[in-house]
Order: structure tokens, then C-alpha cells, then sequence
């Protein structure tokens, strides 16, 4: 059985790595001030943004693995379980570690829009891969919430490390875009994976025992998150990756419709449970029904 750390609370992981906590509901972790330390495997019930400055640490996220480099980010959000199982080895490592539980953010905006950070569900190899001065701007921040925790608590405190911490998520969405953006050639080649791989789909006649391809097969098969694979080919298409494969859907339907077959012999060798979805989706994608779209290339 697999040695694992529930980590229910941010106490929990504070507690395991000899750090002392002055809030329940949140911690902040200088991995120099506690270093060193066991590995562990975590289950997690509480966010948690990790920082790491220190390469060649080999640890499990998900069902990956990764090497970190230096000035590394990954964010972990309940439910989800990383890190390394204990071996008894006392490791020196160098970052810091943010973790704050989902009850500190009640009745905030934070609450409403947390899920809309999508790297919380990123893989591994989908870090964030932060510049000296990226990297600067987050230590500043981490260091600002770790003075905050040092006063005493007030009426004010909650809503101070809430806004702290929305605002390192907000430069996380920012540096995320960046990576993107410089990453654009590595997109595109996903981008050209991603065609072949729909293209091969229907190739093999895939849609008649699946039906249509969806943005988590895609995904899978291309080894990426469905949350990063969506966010890179939104940045690279500025189109969503389901409105892509419908796009791609709609132009296999037309070349089909374009040899004289009937809407219902498309609808089935695409995968179409009945030939109104076929329908429903040309008119969306198109403005016009199969039908009309026969007659205006017959003309």
C-alpha cells in the first residue's frame, strides 16, 4: 500500500515538513527555512501553489512525472494528489510553497471564479515555466502574504491574504499566456498533431463505434490536460478546441454531401446518433441546413 499524506488542512503539510503555521486556513512554506526535508505523497484537500528554484527532483503529479527546473510553478487544487512517495532519504530543496484551504475563500468573488483558473488541472509537464523576473514577482508576493500572516488577526486579515492570493493567480493567467505565446512553434505543432489525429479518427472509421471525437479524447491522445490542450488551442486558433473539431466535422459533412449523398448516409458515416444533430450542427456552423447548403452548391 502506497504511503500517502492527506493533507486536509494546511497544517497538515506544515506540520510534515517542520514549518509553523499562524492561520488555519493558510501557509506559507520557505523550503530554506525547513530544508531538509522527506518527500511525501499528498492527497489534497486544500489548494496549494508550489514554487520550486532546485532541478533535478523527480516527482509523480498526476499520473506524470517531471524534472523540475529552476523557477518552477505548479498549483494543485483539491482532489488531486502529487508530489513523491517518502523513501526515509532527508532531501535540501529551495522555493516555497503557498496552500490555503477552499473555506478561506467563502463569500468571496474568489469563491465564484476560482474554477476558472484552468492550470489547477494542468498536468505536470504543463507547469509554468516562469522568467528571473516572473519568478521575483511571485517570491515578492509570497513574502508580502508571509508578513501578513506574522501580524495579529484582525477583521481585516481574510480579505488582505484573499486578495493577495487572487493576485498571484491573476499573474499566473498573465505568465501563463506568455509561455504560450513563446511556445508558439511547440503549438504548433500540437495544432498540426491535432489535425492528424482527427483526421486519422475518421480514417479508421473511429466515429462508427464512438461517434464524434471530443475535446478529452483529443486531449488524452495528444497527452495533454484538457484544460491546457483547450487554453493553447484557444491562444493558437481563438477558436475553442470543440468548436474546431465541429468546424472540422462540418467540412468532412460537406464533402461528403458534395458527391450526392443523402443527410442521413452522412450523418451515420460520421458518427451522428440521428440525422437532426447533422442538421442542428451544419445550421450552427454554417447558417444554412444540409439541404440548402446541396441546392447553393448545385447552382
Amino acid at each position: 500500500m502506497r504511503n500517502i499524506l492527506k493533507v486536509k488542512s494546511v497544517s497538515d503539510y506544515s506540520r510534515y515538513v517542520g514549518a509553523s503555521d499562524s492561520h488555519p486556513l493558510v501557509s506559507i512554506i520557505d523550503y530554506a527555512e525547513v530544508s531538509p526535508i522527506r518527500y511525501s505523497l499528498n492527497d489534497y484537500s486544500v489548494y496549494g501553489l508550489f514554487l520550486r528554484d532546485d532541478s533535478s527532483i523527480d516527482l509523480t503529479y498526476g499520473c506524470g512525472k517531471y524534472d523540475y527546473r529552476e523557477g518552477t510553478l505548479l498549483c494543485v487544487a483539491p482532489g488531486q494528489i502529487g508530489g513523491k512517495e517518502d523513501d526515509g532519504e532527508r532531501v535540501s530543496i529551495s522555493g516555497w510553497a503557498l496552500l490555503f484551504h477552499p473555506d478561506l475563500l467563502h463569500g468571496t468573488q474568489l469563491e465564484k471564479k476560482i474554477k476558472e483558473y484552468s492550470f489547477f488541472d494542468y498536468r505536470v509537464n504543463e507547469a509554468l515555466h516562469m522568467t528571473e523576473e516572473e519568478r521575483e514577482t511571485i517570491v515578492a508576493l509570497l513574502r508580502q502574504i508571509q508578513n501578513e500572516l506574522q501580524k495579529g488577526h484582525d477583521a481585516f486579515q481574510n480579505s488582505i491574504l484573499v486578495g493577495y492570493i487572487e493576485l498571484i493567480l491573476n499573474f499566473c493567467l498573465r505568465f501563463y499566456n506568455r509561455q504560450f505565446l513563446t511556445r508558439s512553434l511547440e503549438n504548433s505543432d500540437t495544432l498540426m498533431k491535432f489535425n492528424t489525429l482527427l483526421h486519422g479518427y475518421f480514417e479508421k472509421g473511429e466515429q462508427l463505434l464512438y461517434g464524434l471525437p471530443t475535446v478529452q479524447y483529443c486531449a488524452d491522445r495528444l497527452c495533454l490536460s484538457p484544460n491546457y490542450f483547450s487554453d493553447l488551442i484557444k491562444r493558437t486558433t481563438n477558436d475553442t478546441a470543440g468548436n474546431y473539431i465541429r468546424r472540422y466535422v462540418i467540412q468532412q459533412a460537406k464533402n461528403e454531401l458534395a458527391t450526392g449523398a443523402s443527410v442521413a448516409q452522412v450523418a451515420y458515416n460520421l458518427g451522428f446518433e440521428y440525422p437532426q444533430h447533422l442538421s442542428r450542427m451544419f445550421k450552427k456552423q454554417t447558417g444554412m441546413t444540409p439541404s440548402e447548403y446541396c441546392a447553393s452548391i448545385q447552382k
